[in-house]
């Protein structure tokens, strides 16, 4: 028998724990637990008994508790209870039925407030207090409440919920939910729950409203614990809450002109802050017009038959009107979101007649802008996954977003993603189910107009695995550069590898330890995300790495995973060649749903001696592998600048030929011992799309010496490197876009600058941090991080760098202007080339050349069928047939042609008519046999005069490559195009190939021969007419070229006027 003394309280608890140590049968003294569930206003309650071991208990034993209702006196509480006697194993039930009261009052619910362990007993608390298996601290007043999930963020039902101690001891299961209740565990340090930083997971939209208009700025997060707090500034300023009465959402009323301009929310809890991004708010007055109606200047590149002598260009300003956002009609309920956006867009065109040198081209001219309901469009994401080492692809891969799985990668590593319209930063994470590589986790930039970009993944092999003794401690180097000390060392003490359950784990481990190694130049595009973390302030901020590594443990089976407690990182500081970042390293790890860096721990010096090694200065880490994260040794840097590029479709640099949705990567590289201008590793990776006013990259940057940091810099589209302006053999300051002697300083050198033979898609500069007091620098390429704004909206004038395309023998022509690179450009009309914005359809025609010479061939198409287009031209393509690698005289091409169907009003569909027509001596030998049975079946039939060129009502039908026809619908206009391009290539309906197969899927067949000559000049004519010709051939040229002289004569005195005036 056990005296225990229990204390009445005054709640509604309704369960209480008593240890009671009773003698069994067996030698050794047991403790047994009782769980005694009261019911204050009921009767005798039910008991209920855990084994915790033995097989044998005491039977019919008595237990008295002493029990102080109300403060007076105190009565007795007899509990008769009998056990049964069982043999079972740990965690059986038994339920008893206990009798007698309190005295002759009701029983009200106690607490236990002394406990007598079991003599043996040495265990303390200073919480609490010892559990029956004296093994744990107890609190009876602390509960903790969790829930499990699957890898899918799926509940975890019936998942076995253990506590971590010598032995490892079930505590409870999961329910049908995924949630436990453990009561009882106390909160003294060993039961840690770490807490998580908000995330903001919906940003405040840019608005316009009109002054007297109200609007609503909504801002969320999430963390743990949730948030407690929202705060709101305006330009930076914090507004006050108890004027605004904000919350989550900011509501402004009665706005006047005062009131536009930046907002952001701050988001708080326990564990730090973070900051939205800041959404934009343009208050106009009541009478302004919401949009310019007169449009910029937009310049297309015509034919290159169609020469404008009073430009002395190739080149016609049709005009454009800015896709911003302006006023339209507002929901009287006041949301995050209108829903509907409104946009200013061309609201008026002309048609305009181009003279060329043989026809009149059309062309719509936009004359007038307004506001109107923004153009639906969609946004993707594509790419390629393949291996940093052979390019080897990641086949059928799992693509997650979050822990959600939303795509998977093809047999050649390709992927495509769709963008949620709120998206504001889209994070990856690609996972081999083959598990030849690292998981990837990216940050890829995209563009927010809408279209599509191209991301090149690449991805690290995982190491081979080694074996390890999980009862030895065991040290893993991180880095293998050949020549080269490790950066660091993994010290794993024994006794430290645990199952997923909690179990402990002894045996062999099988171990893969993967380090992208900073000074391994061909590795950057490898790292994982973008190097950002949340500082206390909630600012997004960037780190310098000291090398990335991830961990992989199994079972010698590598059949189950393994987990590891504490483990050392020994950081080599010879290793940390700038002295300050001794102080600043951290651990770091990778929190995969939000691609930012969390911090882990801070490092401490140790000296040590090991492997018959002089004596050296370790900073020491420590961590615990709970879970399957990417690990970085990283230094936040707070050096920052922004370096400006642009991408251009040519080398003329025309303000019109920028190019949207091209990917510019930097590669950050570290200083080297006394900043020397030749560093000795990279120390960050980023990347970004450029838009209509290109992009501004993040570059570490210093202000005393311009050679501290450099960077590595390039430019792709579609998987399409772009050239880098040269370098040599002298610098051109108007072709690289920096005017000296700034570019001097900057030292801009092209990858090929001393190698001719090395690629020129690259260049790298020293990213010198612009010169408070020197002018000629406070205007770019390189600007100040509190001056990003300045850089996102520098005129086309500024100094910037420049990345082009080479140019191909292809050439377009839209009626309606339309930039494929911005699909906000769309304009509503019957002769757009793209009649739907969120579908675009992609017709190719196969065409085969016999003849000895390359042949340019155009496509003309017209509308053919509907009333409102017949013989109204769409667009012109032109591209040069590619030459036979294998056979000679013998070429092929893919002409783009505008598909049939539906123009924008969807109300009737039209045949385009499309003549095929190759520019040069040539003669029409087959068409198709199934493609002229397919027109024929489906007529009207175009006619066919002429032999030296093809006419035909476009097919409905997506026909294949049986026909020499290739289509393809997408979301983006650039996907289609380029792949049905492949599959043209390829005369398949569903390959793809870059080269040209001649033979394969061809629609036409002309055969070319060379001209005698095309058009003669005066001193050929001399050389070869007849005299009576040449009389007639002079005076005929001379005076077409006296005409064109006097015209261009006649355009510069009209200019000199102008400028006079």
């Amino acid at each position: 028998m056990v005296s225990l003394q229990l204390l009445a309280v005054w709640n509604h608890r309704c369960g209480l724990s008593v240890f009671l140590p009773i003698s069994g049968r067996s030698r050794s003294e047991r403790v047994m637990q009782l769980d005694l569930l009261f019911h204050p206003e009921s009767g005798p309650a039910r008991l209920q008994k855990k084994y915790n071991d033995g097989e044998f208990m005491l039977l019919l034993s008595m237990v008295f508790l002493s029990c102080n209702l109300t403060g007076g006196s105190t009565d007795k509480l007899t509990l008769k209870y009998q056990i049964i006697k069982m043999r079972g194993s740990r965690g059986r039930k038994c339920s008893v039925l206990h009798q007698g009261w309190c005295g002759s009052r009701k029983i009200y619910p106690c607490i236990l407030t002394h406990h007598i362990p079991s003599p043996e007993c040495n265990f303390t608390c200073s919480m609490g207090y010892v559990n029956a298996e004296c093994d744990a601290c107890m609190c009876e007043d602390h509960v903790l409440h969790g829930m499990v999930f699957l890898p899918d963020n799926t509940p975890a039902a019936a998942a076995a919920v253990y506590v971590q101690s010598e032995n490892l001891k079930l505590l409870t299961e999961s329910d049908s939910d995924g949630g436990f209740r453990i009561p009882g565990l106390c909160p003294d340090g060993k039961n840690v729950l770490k807490i998580k930083k908000p995330y903001i997971v919906k940003n405040p939209v840019d608005k316009v409203r009109r002054t007297g208009q109200s609007v609503t700025l909504c801002c969320s997060a999430i963390g743990d614990p949730a948030p407690d707090q929202y705060l709101w500034y305006h330009n930076g300023t914090l507004l006050d809450s108890s004027v605004y009465k904000y919350n989550s959402n900011l509501v402004l009323r009665n706005l006047n002109i005062d009131q536009a301009g930046d907002y952001f929310c701050k988001v708080t809890n326990d564990a730090g802050s973070v900051k939205s991004q800041a959404a934009k708010l343009s208050v106009i007055a009541s009478h302004e017009a919401s949009c310019n109606p007169r449009p910029e200047s937009y310049f297309i590149r015509l034919p290159h038959d169609c020469f404008q002598n009073a430009t002395n260009s190739f080149y016609y300003d049709v005009g454009k009107c800015p896709a911003k956002l302006c006023t339209g009609k507002i929901d009287k309920r006041l949301q995050c979101k209108d829903s509907v956006a409104y946009c200013c867009s061309v609201s008026k065109m002309e048609v305009r007649e181009i003279s060329c040198s043989r026809y009149t081209l059309p062309t719509k001219v936009a004359v007038e802008c307004g506001c109107s309901s923004c153009t639906e469009i969609k946004t993707t994401v594509r790419g390629r996954a393949t291996a940093i080492d052979n390019g080897e692809p990641m086949r059928f891969g799992h693509i997650y977003k979050g822990n959600n799985r939303i795509g998977m990668t093809g047999y050649k590593g390709t992927f495509s993603v769709h963008i949620p319209a709120d998206t504001e930063r889209l994070v990856l994470t690609f996972v081999d189910r083959l598990q030849k590589f690292v998981n990837t986790t990216k940050v890829l930039p995209f563009n927010k107009k809408g279209g599509a970009v191209f991301h090149e993944v690449k991805l690290l092999r995982k190491k081979a695995p080694i074996t390890l003794e999980s009862s030895e401690t065991n040290m893993i180097p991180l880095g293998d550069m050949e020549g080269e000390e490790p950066i660091a060392e993994l010290q794993i003490p024994p006794n430290t590898f645990y199952r997923q359950n909690g179990e402990l784990y002894m045996g062999k481990v099988k171990a893969s330890v993967t380090f992208l190694d900073p000074r391994n130049m061909s590795t950057a595009t490898a790292a994982q995300s973008d190097l950002n973390y949340i500082d206390e302030e909630g600012d997004m901020l960037p780190l310098h790495t000291y090398g990335m590594f991830s961990m992989d443990f199994t079972d010698e089976t590598a059949m189950e995973s393994l987990n590891a407690g504490k483990v050392m990182v020994h950081l080599d500081s010879v290793q940390v060649r700038i002295p300050e970042h001794l102080q600043q390293m951290k651990l770091w790890s990778l929190n995969p749903e939000t691609g930012l860096w969390e911090e882990e721990g801070d490092f401490k010096p140790n000296k040590s001696t090991r492997h018959k090694r002089e004596e050296r200065i370790f900073l020491v880490g420590n961590m615990e592998i709970r879970e399957r994260r990417l690990f970085n040794l990283d230094v936040p840097e707070s050096r920052r600048c922004y370096v400006k590029v642009r991408a251009y479709r040519s080398e003329r640099f025309l303000p019109s030929d920028q190019v949207e949705g091209v990917v510019i990567s930097i590669i950050n590289m570290e200083p080297a011992s006394g900043y020397s201008s030749n560093p000795r590793a990279w120390g960050r990776f980023d990347s970004a799309v450029t838009g209509s006013n290109g992009a501004c990259l993040p570059a570490f940057c210093d202000e005393q010496r311009p050679d501290a940091y450099s960077a590595y810099i390039m430019g792709s589209l579609g998987g399409e490197e772009l050239e880098a302006v040269p370098s040599s053999p002298r610098l051109n300051p108007n072709a690289i876009g920096v005017p000296q002697p700034y570019l001097n300083k900057l030292n801009y050198r092209r990858t090929d600058h001393v190698d001719p033979r090395i690629k020129k898609t690259a260049f790298s500069i020293s990213v010198a941090k612009p010169s408070l007091t020197t002018t000629e620098e406070s205007n770019g390429p390189i600007y100040a991080n509190e001056n990003l704004r300045e850089c996102e909206q520098a005129h086309y004038s500024a100094p910037h760098f420049r990345f082009y395309r080479v140019e191909r023998d292809r050439y377009e022509y839209n009626t309606v202007p339309f930039n494929e690179n911005d699909p906000m450009s769309w304009t509503e009309d019957y002769q757009a080339w793209w009649p739907n914005p969120m579908e675009y359809r992609a017709c190719y025609i196969k065409v085969k050349i016999n003849g000895p010479l390359e042949v340019n061939i155009r496509s003309r198409n017209m509308g053919g069928t509907h009333p409102y287009t017949v013989g109204k031209l769409y667009g012109i393509r032109d591209v040069r047939t590619i030459r036979d690698m294998e056979q000679r005289n013998l070429s092929a091409v893919c002409l783009e042609f505008k598909c049939s169907g539906m123009l924008y009003d969807q109300d009737r569909v039209d045949r385009t008519l499309v003549r095929i027509i190759p520019q040069g001596k040539c003669n029409r030998e087959s068409v198709n046999s199934m493609l002229q049975e397919y027109l024929i079946n489906h007529r009207p039939l175009a006619v066919n005069n002429d032999s030296g060129e093809y006419t035909m009502l476009a097919p409905l039908d997506p026909l294949g490559h049986n026909y020499g026809i290739y289509t393809v619908t997408d979301q983006n206009p650039s996907i289609a195009k380029e792949i049905a391009l492949g599959r043209c290539f390829d005369g398949t309906s569903d390959g793809t190939s870059r080269i040209m197969k001649s033979n394969v899927g061809v629609a036409l067949t002309f055969n070319c021969v060379e001209r005698d000559v095309v058009q003669q000049n005066l001193f050929q004519t001399l050389w070869n007419s007849p005299r009576q010709r040449e009389r007639t051939g002079i005076k005929r040229q001379q005076r077409e070229s006296c005409i064109g002289q006097a015209r261009v004569r006649g355009a510069t005195q009209r200019r000199s006027s102008l400028r006079q005036l």
